[in-house]
């Protein structure tokens, strides 16, 4: 299971798109938990999870999610995991909150919320994660040489 996990090669795309999603997620993450860039912080945002009908647990997965696993797959340790994490985070989030509003940002205002342009090209990269893995200058890819050779290689 753990060589499933951590295979990967080493291509420069891989890494484009693991850098890339967690550059996007991180924020999110960061103001869910801490409050920064304008979030709301912990408390209020579980309570408006709760709000919404997530157990807390799950609230808190997410938050984890999108914060920790974000660093993790800057990483690239257990890229498939992490990315699948958040792949999943905003899919529910898509489905619950922004799939009414069709397709479309709200770049103009005429909407009442966003629209899935965003979260589809998350879920595509976060697939394309999981399938390919970490990629270049990933942990996942000094674990799995370290695999080949019989031992860990740092």
């Amino acid at each position: 299971m753990w060589k499933i996990l951590v295979r990967t090669d080493n291509s420069a795309s891989q890494l484009v798109l693991r850098l890339a999603l967690a550059l996007v997620i991180f924020p999110h993450g960061a103001q869910k938990v801490f409050g920064l860039f304008g979030g709301a912080g912990l408390a209020p945002t579980r309570a408006a999870f709760a709000a919404m009908g997530f157990a807390s647990w799950a609230a808190y997965l997410l938050m984890f999610s999108e914060l920790v696993g974000s660093l993790l797959l800057a990483l690239g340790l257990l890229t498939r995991i992490w990315a699948l994490a958040i792949g999943a985070g905003i899919a529910i989030c898509m489905r619950l909150n922004h799939l009414e509003h069709g397709f479309f940002m709200n770049w103009y205002g005429r909407q009442q919320g966003e629209g899935i342009e965003y979260h589809l090209l998350v879920l595509g990269m976060a697939l394309a994660l999981v399938l390919g893995g970490g990629g270049a200058l990933s942990l996942d890819r000094l674990f799995a040489r370290g695999q080949r050779r019989g031992g860990l290689v740092l």
